[in-house]
């Protein structure tokens, strides 16, 4: 089990890892689909950033506005209605890095007591920061395991 210094510095390594495990995948097969009902590496890219869009968010609100709500979203839903694949995964990369750099930042200076008092309820209860800190924490890791396993798909099918 990672401690909480331990999780933030995982959180901050996002952006680096995620562009080193583009580099194994083919540009070719990032629109590449293993089942419709999946999300291609492309759909995956911009998830990412709109995910951090709302973890932004989220941590902010949790940290300034303590037993608040903060909003859940339904990445299904944003991934039809946003039309994902149409979106651009330079700009989507781009903003993730510098929404997971700032971020990481503010998480290094908090001092305890203000981890202490951040929390914050959502639809499925209380949420902390330190909950918050461990979803983000592994979300890109997470999203690289599904990259690979559509990179794996894509080669079978070639």
């Amino acid at each position: 089990m990672l401690g909480r210094k331990q999780k933030i510095e995982l959180y901050g390594k996002g952006p680096q890892q995620l562009a080193d495990a583009l580099e194994r995948f083919p540009r070719k097969m990032w629109d590449f689909k293993p089942s419709p009902d999946r999300w291609s590496i492309h759909e995956v890219l911009i998830h990412i950033a709109d995910s951090d869009a709302n973890a932004f968010v989220k941590c902010r609100k949790l940290i300034a506005q303590p037993g608040k709500p903060v909003n859940d979203y339904n990445q299904d839903i944003w991934s039809d209605a946003l039309g994902y694949n149409g979106q651009s995964i330079e700009d989507a990369l781009e903003l993730f890095k510098l929404m997971r750099k700032t971020t990481y930042i503010l998480l290094r200076n908090i001092p305890d007591d203000v981890w202490a008092e951040a929390t914050g309820y959502a639809e499925d209860g209380i949420v902390t920061l330190d909950d918050w800190l461990d979803i983000y924490a592994n979300h890109i890791p997470d999203h690289i395991k599904q990259m690979e396993k559509n990179y794996a798909a894509w080669q079978k099918q070639s």
